[in-house]
């Protein structure tokens, strides 16, 4: 699967920040009875960043948004040097299921 860096409008700091699933990936790999997905973002050397996002809210299930958000994400995405991005050009991160509830997502940025 893969994941494409997100950051809402005049968001500070680290807030903000999101990984988007693309539509067919959410709907076939997610369930709408989960509440929560554990997130384990791996980093270059250390240990990696883990976050629990919340994916029961409408805008997750919608057509149009489907971001994964925490503050987490974007220290994240600066601690990795994937942020700030050019205009138009967010990174793009590949991630697996390791279980039902977790995924863990690579820090390699899958540049267009």
């Amino acid at each position: 699967m893969v994941l494409t860096a997100w950051k809402g409008g005049a968001s500070k700091n680290y807030g903000g920040f999101g990984l988007t699933v693309n539509q067919a990936d959410r709907d076939q790999l997610f369930q709408k009875e989960q509440k929560f997905i554990d997130l384990t973002l791996k980093i270059p050397h250390g240990q990696p960043h883990k976050v629990r996002v919340n994916i029961d809210k409408p805008s997750f299930w919608n057509n149009t948004c489907r971001e994964m958000i925490s503050t987490i994400i974007g220290k994240w995405m600066h601690d990795i040097g994937a942020a700030p991005w050019p205009k138009g050009k967010p990174p793009k991160f590949s991630a697996r299921f390791s279980t039902a509830s977790q995924i863990t997502v690579s820090c390699n940025n899958l540049r267009n």
